[in-house]
C-alpha cells in the first residue's frame, strides 16, 4: 500500500470514529487499526526520507566536528603567528647583538691600532735617539782620525 492510501484510511477511521460526549471533539479509535496504518506508512517511507533523518540525526555530530576543525584551524594559526613574531624578535635581538659585536670589534681595533702606532712610534723615537748619539760618536771618532797626531805619540 502507497503512503497516500494508508494516510486516507487514517483519515476515513478519524471521521467514522465515535465521539465521546463532552470532551472537546475526542473520540474513540480502533488502536491496532491505527497502529497497522502507521506501520505501513513506516515500511512505506522513501529512502531519501530515512537518509534525511539520518543527516538530520548526523547533522549536530557533522556540526562539532566541523566547529573542532575549524578551532584546530584557528588555533594552529594563532601558534605560527606567535612562532613567526617569536622568531622575528630572535632576528632582532641577533641583529641587535652582531651591530653591537661589530662596533665592540672595531672599537678593539681601532685601540689595537692606536697602540701599534704609539708602541712604534716610541720604538722609532729611541732608534732615532740611539742613532742620533751614534752618529754623534761617529763624528767624533771622524775628529779624531782627522785631527793631526800629537809627535809624542808618534
Amino acid at each position: 500500500m502507497k503512503i497516500e492510501e494508508l494516510l486516507d484510511q487514517i483519515d476515513d477511521m478519524v471521521d467514522k470514529a465515535m465521539n465521546i460526549p463532552l470532551t472537546g471533539g475526542k473520540c474513540l479509535i480502533d488502536a491496532d487499526k491505527l497502529r497497522d496504518a502507521l506501520d505501513g506508512i513506516r515500511a512505506n517511507l522513501p529512502v531519501e526520507v530515512r537518509q534525511a533523518k539520518a543527516i538530520v540525526a548526523d547533522r549536530s555530530d557533522i556540526i562539532a566536528d566541523a566547529k573542532k576543525q575549524a578551532e584546530d584551524i584557528v588555533r594552529k594559526s594563532e601558534e605560527r603567528a606567535r612562532a613567526l613574531i617569536a622568531e622575528e624578535e630572535v632576528t632582532k635581538q641577533a641583529q641587535a647583538q652582531a651591530t653591537e659585536m661589530l662596533n665592540q670589534a672595531q672599537l678593539k681595533a681601532r685601540e689595537m691600532r692606536k697602540g701599534a702606532m704609539d708602541f712604534a712610534e716610541d720604538v722609532l723615537q729611541r732608534t732615532e735617539e740611539v742613532l742620533v748619539g751614534n752618529v754623534g760618536e761617529i763624528r767624533k771618532v771622524r775628529s779624531a782620525i782627522r785631527a793631526p797626531k800629537n809627535p809624542v805619540e808618534e
